[in-house]
């Protein structure tokens, strides 16, 4: 057995030098630090929770991949992926190795693929204990064993107070995540906010795995039911991953992060959850609200003189969030692997209103629509946004992938057709009118019609079952259980039937817009599953 608060690791070979090293310390005792160092309060629910700093969300201008051998063939080079180079990395990694030797750094050895056959080792170094804590909760936690003779195959190296000059070192300002895959080295530097650590490894695992491993990565959510259908969620940020993978009745996967094997199997990458929690509520989200425990982190909300946390308060930012291991969830699939999917979700916030809340996809559209990825901005999220704005992430997870969409499409219509899957789209935003008119739907409604698909009852395509989307070509069911039925017409809800196709018309011209980028990629069929209608 290791005892893992007197084994001593050396850090020379990463050239951090004469640095105070607390290894791999518990849950526990990273609390301990933070409230000691005064880096954090504790709240009313015994979560800790902690301020990021500057960055309260991922800067996606601010990441790059190292341009060499493996990679410049390989990853699609866009305003997405950023060209790094290898002599300049080289030069700020040094720096800010330097910057760490002789500090007090936490670091932690964890694995990500929660399939043996997949697994990769990670070690993680952080300058806060609160990083290397939001580390414990997000990647999977080695036994005892397993540390014995870690050895690891990537490592993370994490320096929030490391500042870049940018016209010395290459970046484009102070903060910057680095991907080198011949080094295997995700370099983060200038921001505290912790996403960039469990997403820096999720976009190394959406470049290994499709290209070494023929394993689709996929930015999803998974649950399980009891007779062994998987159910897989995708959506961006907001959408309702983990709230809707996070099932009393179903047993949950991952809500983020998971890949699609060869032998039709879907894994967990990480071991723990990274929910929002604006306007989180007990009698919304019980399982979620429960998990905000001692070993969980929330991340830039506002607590009053005793602790109790406003989920409302949005005065830091909206993207507040909690980190917690998976297992604060009572009803988890262990190990986090499922088989057998049956049914897949695309989820959508359209702020337009128009987009019908449940419909089923052909695969034609199901390929389509992922590689859109549609959901909207809403006035107040970002400055300057005062109307709904289309927002179009290819494989709702854009950020992450570092091949091109197509090739990650073509994996996933593979595997739909392999495995005889459903695809349904689900619009999580608008009904009755777009942003600061309709409400948004009600969130009991949304998980009445996932559980009636995942119970069967809505069967098979029929047209007396059915109606095709006169604008989007979709199949919108007629009656859903406990759903109430003018719900499910979108054009029903508005009661003007002249403003809801001008402004469907208007989605229709972005989402034909959007994918002009990718009409050279994709074949006759995908391009017919796009919206059948348009203004001219």
């Amino acid at each position: 057995m290791v005892d893992t608060s007197t084994k001593s690791i050396s850090l020379n070979h990463l050239g951090i030098k004469n640095a105070t090293i607390r290894y791999q310390l518990t849950s526990n005792e990273l609390h301990q630090e933070i409230l000691q160092k005064e880096q954090g309060v504790e709240s009313s629910l015994g979560a800790i929770a902690v301020n990021t700093g500057e960055f309260t969300g991922r800067s996606p201008m601010d990441r790059f991949i190292v341009k060499d051998a493996i990679t410049e063939n390989e990853v699609w080079w866009s305003k997405i992926n950023l060209p790094f180079e290898e002599d300049k990395f080289d030069k700020l990694y040094t720096k800010v190795v330097d910057y760490l030797s002789e500090k007090e750094i936490f670091v932690r050895d964890s694995y990500a693929c929660a399939d043996e056959n997949y697994k990769l080792n990670i070690r993680v170094v952080n300058e806060h204990p609160w990083s290397n804590m939001f580390a414990y909760n997000m990647f999977l936690r080695p036994t005892e064993k397993e540390l014995e003779n870690f050895t690891p195959e990537w490592t993370v190296i994490n320096a929030p107070g490391f500042m870049a000059d940018a016209a010395v070192d290459g970046t484009r300002q102070h903060n910057f995540a680095i991907l080198n895959f011949t080094k295997k080295i995700a370099l983060i530097g200038g921001t505290g906010y912790t996403g960039e650590i469990k997403k820096g490894i999720f976009s190394a695992l959406n470049f290994i795995l499709p290209i070494y491993k023929n394993t689709l990565p996929m930015h999803c959510s998974a649950n399980v039911g009891a007779a062994g259908d998987t159910a897989i969620f995708f959506g961006l940020s907001g959408t309702g991953k983990t709230t809707l993978s996070t099932d009393p009745n179903r047993s949950l996967i991952g809500d983020d992060e998971h890949g699609w094997t060869a032998e039709n199997t879907v894994f967990n990458f990480e071991g723990g959850c990274y929910a929002k929690v604006i306007n989180l509520s007990q009698e919304q989200e019980p399982e979620i609200f429960a998990a905000i425990k001692k070993g969980a982190i929330l991340e830039n909300v506002i607590l009053d003189d005793n602790g109790v946390v406003d989920f409302k308060d949005t005065s830091i930012t909206q993207n507040t969030r909690v980190s917690y291991p998976i297992y604060h969830i009572d009803n988890i699939k262990q190990p986090s692997i499922g088989e057998n999917p049956k049914n897949i979700f695309f989820l959508t916030a359209d702020a337009f209103g128009v987009l019908p809340p449940i419909s089923k996809l052909t695969p034609a559209q199901a390929a389509y629509h992922f590689i859109s990825g549609y959901t909207a901005k809403v006035a107040g999220t970002e400055a300057g946004v005062t109307e709904p704005v289309p927002s179009f992430s290819a494989c709702f997870g854009a950020p992450f992938m570092p091949l091109h969409p197509t090739r990650y499409a073509e994996m996933l219509s593979k595997k739909m057709t392999d495995a005889g899957v459903n695809v349904w789209l689900i619009n999580t935003g608008w009904s009755g009118g777009k942003y600061g008119v309709g409400r948004r739907m009600p969130l009991k409604y949304t998980r009445a019609m996932i559980t009636a698909v995942l119970n069967g009852d809505l069967g098979d395509y029929r047209y007396e079952d059915y109606h095709i989307h006169s604008v989007f070509g979709v199949a919108q069911p007629r009656s859903c259980p406990g759903v109430p039925t003018e719900l499910l017409s979108p054009r029903a809800t508005w009661n003007n039937d002249e403003a809801y196709y001008e402004t469907a018309f208007k989605l229709s011209n972005a989402f034909r817009h959007n994918f002009t980028q990718f009409e050279e990629f994709a074949n006759e069929e995908i391009r017919r599953g796009g919206p059948q209608r348009y203004a001219h």
